[in-house]
């Protein structure tokens, strides 16, 4: 289906000052527009809105059949024709050609120039004459490489474009005929080549091929591949007797058909390749995949065949990867490096539009009002010409080329408009007698006559029924230049300013919340971002300029999701994010509730809020604002309401407010324990302690510890990237650690939180540094190993604690708070715990050691602690790494402290049995020495 709207793509309008009726033109680069007439080429320069000015005029060969230029080498390709024979002939170096009478260099492709003459090739224009075994009929330049594909009756002729260097300071442009691909069955009457690809057409078939390289192979030789077979045809019931029978009374015409991927290849066109080049090694190809074969059955309903059946405007568009707005890759090369691929060609009711790179895929079809005569894509548009109207259609590229160069561009960071979306009809253009259109630039070049007999045909109506024998090519002589015809230069205006007028369409429908506003700012989106797609064509203000543009075309599509309650609403999220909005920009452009309540908040708009709270943005919204986000959830999606209160985006709060919201809701669908837990929070707020302590007292200390598994924000939060704890884990701190550290532990047990945030979470708490444990830290880790943790993290847990314990007996250094577990309370709960060794009870009774801290620290490093850490200690300080000499260090205060207090057989028996004897002799010795010193 094709949208209409009457937008005003079309800007100001000029007339090129040609001599003679032009019967060829073609655009050129940024600058540059040819029109062939007679035997003479004009040249003119097209800037911006000034007056097109000639810029030089080249006689030809004969009479131009065909034209093309490349932006790759600056070159003109023509094929040219004198007594009824066709040549091909290159024009380069054109824009050094001053005056008509300027002198011209001509020299046949590939010849050797000598150094002597370079002076002469240096500032004259040169004409290449390129020499082939049959008559050209079409050509094609390829856009990246400037490549030269031509098109015969039964082959293609790739001229591969290439450098003569004369001397350091100077070489010449040059082809070499690099392959030959021979096909049968099919007569191609247009050809478009980029980059290997090969599009051609016939009247009613349309191929497109890939040319590959074999990376496995190392030299350049003739390849032949075997043919594929011709059973498409006779699969279809059409033998080789039956094509016999053609006669000029009876027309056979074959089925439709198309033929996706490897299947093409069974479509019964023979494509082989002939490998011809001799020097250039860079490139070359060696084998054919098959990408898309589409035939088309005439209408013969009327009886008779006429011209309409025919297709028509074969073209391949690249898309260039330059970089997504909405990308974090930053391109450094400004080489063109081709994203994706699309072809398009037209019966005269109907356009097709397919993407070939990766996957062939019909992205769009296009229906016409009226019969068209010719069309040409761009990366914003498709232009078509009927016999009075010029047409302007929105297309898809750049939402396909979106999600090929990021394939996870529809999640809830990013997004881009479908490419199934419909396409839309922006404007139809009243054009007296249009007969041919070009495109380059901002440029759309079209010729106009206001006799229609004086159509220039491309070949003879067929006489005879249709086969792929019977196609023939055959150009009508043109006629003689009448009075009448004018070529247009009719400069599209810049996508931004095509882009407000499409925003300010869209107010129109705002209103109603229907999908035609969603619709028209998709397509001013997808305006802006295939400009943006082809950036290195632009200033950095226009490049600037579209950038914000970009910006707030989705900020305008995150308002119509937010709006609307569909299954597309999430789309709010990812477009506000890429519009670079604010959370409280976003909801003072929300719609707000009368007071009666009775304005609907959409889930497009909750969902947008809701997924923003919980990412914990950076950004607190003020007291206003906040009391409105509670407001709506309360409306719209109540059981969000205690999570959206946790987030540190609602800080500035009144708790009064949130208080009086939370005591409304009915807690019988939803955990009653997380409505509790936040007025708690928000109770300790406003500074009412017997509220808080009441509603903590309401719920067992499991189910306070459930509730804050639910939402962890209770306890913690992040903001600017720093662990923050919240101001109720600083009172549980002094008033229930164990509910605290029995919290975190469960938040560790369900990963809402890891082993590391943990530690620094407990560290923050207790106002400690990085290089100092808090006893609460002590308490988790204790607590993480009454609760069991995996194996791989036992270890490093065993080692955390004993170096703590140790170093507090090392230093006499008291836990700065009362530890939650005794050493009896451990042995008793956990199976790491064993019987205390005998030295350890001899430590526990020294006098010097009198203290109950000392002595709960020395009783946990009690049968089987010791054989497990000190071996796993002097492991590690064996492998070395960062912590060594952490570990050594902390092995030498363990040995010192224990060689103090224990008998040399103790001793002995807690060494471990591997090891230096040299490291362990001082400890030994002063153990020993120590009865006799005494």
């Amino acid at each position: 289906m094709v949208q209409l709207y009457n937008l005003h793509p079309f800007g100001s309008q000029q007339v090129v000052p040609c001599k003679l009726e032009p019967e060829r033109f073609c655009g050129g680069g940024r600058d540059a527009l040819f029109v062939a007439a007679g035997c003479k080429v004009e040249a003119f320069a097209v800037a911006g809105q000034e007056l097109c000015q000639p810029r030089c005029a080249f006689s030809t060969l004969g009479r131009v059949l065909c034209l093309a230029y490349s932006e790759a080498g600056d070159y003109l390709a023509a094929i040219e024709e004198k007594n009824k024979a066709a040549f091909l002939r290159v024009y380069v170096n054109w824009r050094s050609k001053r005056t008509e009478n300027c002198r011209v260099c001509i020299r046949m492709v590939g010849h050797k120039v000598e150094a002597p003459l370079s002076d002469s090739f240096r500032d004259q224009m040169s004409i290449i004459e390129m020499p082939l075994s049959e008559a050209p009929v079409c050509i094609s330049c390829c856009p990246v490489k400037g490549d030269l594909l031509v098109g015969c009756s039964n082959k293609l002729v790739l001229f591969s474009l290439k450098y003569q260097i004369i001397s350091e300071e100077f070489s010449i442009l040059d082809f070499e005929r690099s392959l030959i691909i021979h096909i049968d069955n099919i007569i191609p009457v247009e050809i478009s080549f980029c980059v290997g690809y090969v599009a051609l057409m016939s009247d009613l078939e349309v191929l497109i091929v890939k040319l590959e390289s074999d990376p496995k192979s190392g030299e350049s030789v003739n390849y032949q591949p075997h043919k594929t077979n011709n059973s498409g045809k006779q699969t279809e019931g059409i033998s080789n007797e039956t094509l016999q029978l053609e006669s000029d009374d009876f027309v056979i015409c074959q089925k439709p058909m198309e033929l996706l991927g490897e299947k093409s290849s069974q479509s019964g066109i023979s494509v082989t390749l002939e490998s011809t080049g001799l020097a250039d090694k860079s490139i070359k190809y060696y084998h054919v995949q098959h990408l898309l074969y589409k035939r088309f059955a005439p209408d013969i309903s009327s009886l008779v065949l006429a011209d309409d059946i025919k297709l028509h405007s074969l073209q391949l568009l690249p898309i260039y990867q330059t970089g997504s707005p909405t990308s974090d890759r930053k391109k450094l090369s400004q080489e063109k490096e081709l994203l994706s691929l699309f072809c398009f060609f037209s019966l005269p009711h109907v356009g097709y539009l397919y993407m070939v790179v990766k996957s062939v895929e019909l992205m769009s079809v296009y229906q016409y009002p009226e019969k068209s005569q010719q069309a040409v894509l761009t990366p914003q548009f498709l232009h078509v010409i009927t016999s009075n109207n010029l047409q302007c259609f929105t297309v898809r590229c750049s939402a396909a080329a979106a999600r090929e160069e990021d394939p996870y561009v529809d999640t809830t960071l990013k997004a881009c408009p479908p490419v199934s979306m419909d396409v839309c009809a922006l404007r139809i253009q009243l054009f007296i007698g249009l007969k041919a259109i070009c495109h380059f630039k901002n440029h759309i070049i079209l010729l106009t006559k206001a006799d229609p007999e004086a159509i220039p045909e491309r070949r003879e109506p067929p006489k005879r029924p249709l086969s792929r024998k019977g196609t023939s090519v055959k150009l009508k002589t043109s006629p003689v230049a009448e009075a009448g015809w004018n070529l247009y230069i009719v400069d599209t205006i810049s996508p931004v300013q095509l882009y407000k007028e499409m925003v300010d369409y869209s107010n129109t429908y705002k209103t109603a919340r229907t999908q035609s506003c969603i619709h028209l700012l998709s397509e001013a989106h997808l305006l802006v971002r295939a400009a943006l797609m082809d950036a290195s064509q632009l200033e950095p203000a226009e490049k600037a300029e579209l950038l914000e543009a970009f910006k707030e075309s989705c900020g305008h599509l995150g308002d119509c999701y937010s709006r609307l309650d569909t299954q597309y609403s999430h789309l709010a999220l990812p477009y506000y994010k890429m519009s670079g909005l604010s959370m409280a920009e976003v909801l003072t452009r929300a719609d707000w509730p009368l007071e009666d309540g009775s304005q609907k908040y959409e889930r497009g708009l909750i969902f947008y809020i809701n997924h923003s709270l919980c990412e914990n943005l950076d950004e607190e919204l003020s007291e206003e604002l906040a009391a409105k986000v509670v407001q709506m959830f309360h409306v719209a999606e109540p059981k969000q309401l205690p999570h959206i209160l946790c987030s540190p985006s609602m800080k500035n709060i009144n708790p009064v407010t949130a208080i009086n919201y939370l005591s409304k809701l009915d807690t019988s669908g939803f955990s009653s324990i997380l409505v509790t837990l936040t007025k708690a929070a928000m109770a300790l707020k406003m500074g009412d302690l017997d509220m808080h302590r009441n509603e903590m007292k309401s719920h067992s200390e499991m189910k306070l510890v459930c509730g804050f598994i639910l939402e962890p924000r209770l306890l913690i939060q992040q903001r600017r990237g720093q662990i923050v704890p919240t101001e109720l884990a600083v009172h549980l701190k002094d008033t229930q650690p164990g509910l605290l550290v029995a919290s975190v532990l469960g938040l560790q047990k369900n990963n809402k939180i890891g082993i590391e945030e943990a530690d620094s979470f407990f560290k923050v708490l207790c106002g400690k540094d990085k290089d100092t444990i808090p006893q609460l830290l002590v308490d988790l880790w204790e607590a993480q190993l009454v609760a069991g943790l995996p194996d791989g993290l036992l270890q490093e847990l065993f080692f955390k604690l004993t170096s703590q314990y140790i170093w507090r007996l090392s230093k006499m250094q008291p836990p700065d708070t009362t530890p939650l577990r005794t050493s009896e309370d451990l042995i008793n709960a956990c199976s790491h715990y064993g019987l205390i060794y005998p030295w350890v009870n001899v430590l526990i009774s020294s006098d010097s050691l009198a203290d109950k801290s000392y002595t709960e620290d020395l009783s946990k490093l009690q049968t089987l602690w010791w054989k497990k850490l000190l071996p796993e200690l002097c492991h590690r300080i064996k492998c070395g790494g960062e912590k060594g000499q952490l570990y050594l260090s902390s092995l030498k205060e363990t040995l010192s402290v224990v060689a103090v207090e224990l008998e040399l057989r103790d001793f002995l028996n807690v060494l471990p049995e591997d090891g230096t004897a040299a490291f362990f002799l001082p400890y030994l010795l002063y153990c020993s020495r120590k009865k006799s010193l005494t």
